[in-house]
């Protein structure tokens, strides 16, 4: 058995699953533990981009004893460009 955490965050709230699952299992499988345990939350269970401890992943990959397996919300707006236009109208 192996143990492993799955993590989801808003802004107002966090929401860990810790979860033992069996030697061979994936990520995949993680997170269908965790939404059996989740109940109704409002989580993109299916929708959402995962990663183990910020790296990318594919539900298909395994995870290993200790893994974080994180589920990650889509950006509001791309980073770069926030920058860019606060950086515009400082010069303003």
């Amino acid at each position: 058995m192996k143990r492993c955490l799955v993590a989801y965050a808003t802004p107002l709230r966090e929401y860990l699953w810790a979860l033992e699952l069996a030697d061979e299992a994936c990520i995949g499988e993680a997170l269908a533990a965790a939404r059996a345990l989740a109940g109704a939350e409002p989580i993109p269970w299916e929708s959402a981009s995962v990663g183990v401890f910020g790296e990318l992943r594919r539900r298909t990959d395994g995870c290993a004893d200790g893994d974080r397996i994180e589920l990650y919300r889509p950006l509001a707006r791309d980073p770069r460009a926030r920058r860019r236009e606060r950086l515009r109208q400082a010069r303003r």
